[in-house]
């Protein structure tokens, strides 16, 4: 049996992607708060009217509270997170709505498109890049290609999008 060697599979998508501007961080913290309060809004609409349609159906007493709150000591506001950024990046082609009005994008370092799987990945890094007071976040300015942790983790770097109507001179 022959020893396997080394292939370097992503190394045409590097080529593909030299020269790309990359993203700036203050575009991306802007993406990012954005994305976060639309997310934590979503999540509240979602439980009022969960909460509306429960009373509606008599399975919630006109005096109980709803007592689902978004924060991020419970399981549940982190995996709506996870979903937000997970889904909107992979049906916005690396893009959420945040990252849309600060025009970046996501792209994949492996391959041509972001997988589910990537976009999912990069959302659960989220959680790295915010341990140790938000390290992982900073590391934009200490790491090659500009790559956070949740970056490195998905395989992924944010670019700069050029604008729709600029006009080539």
């Amino acid at each position: 049996m022959a020893p396997e060697t080394y292939t370097a599979h992503a190394t045409h998508r590097m080529v593909e992607l030299e020269g790309r501007q990359l993203a700036p961080f203050g575009r991306r913290a802007f993406a990012f708060a954005f994305d976060f309060l639309l997310a934590a809004l979503l999540f509240g609409l979602v439980v009022v009217a969960g909460s509306l349609g429960a009373e509606r159906t008599h399975l919630l007493s006109k005096d109980a509270k709803v007592t689902l709150t978004f924060n991020l000591s419970n399981w549940y506001s982190i995996l709506a997170l996870v979903i937000y950024f997970g889904v909107a990046t992979f049906l916005g082609k690396g893009q959420t709505p945040g990252k849309r009005l600060a025009r970046i994008r996501v792209l994949s370092t492996l391959h041509s498109q972001l997988t589910l799987w990537h976009s999912v990945e990069r959302a659960l890094g989220y959680g790295a890049s915010a341990l140790e007071l938000g390290f992982g976040f900073l590391q934009y300015f200490l790491a090659e290609n500009r790559q956070t942790v949740h970056d490195r983790i998905a395989g992924t770097i944010v670019v700069s999008e050029p604008r729709k109507n600029a006009h080539p001179s």
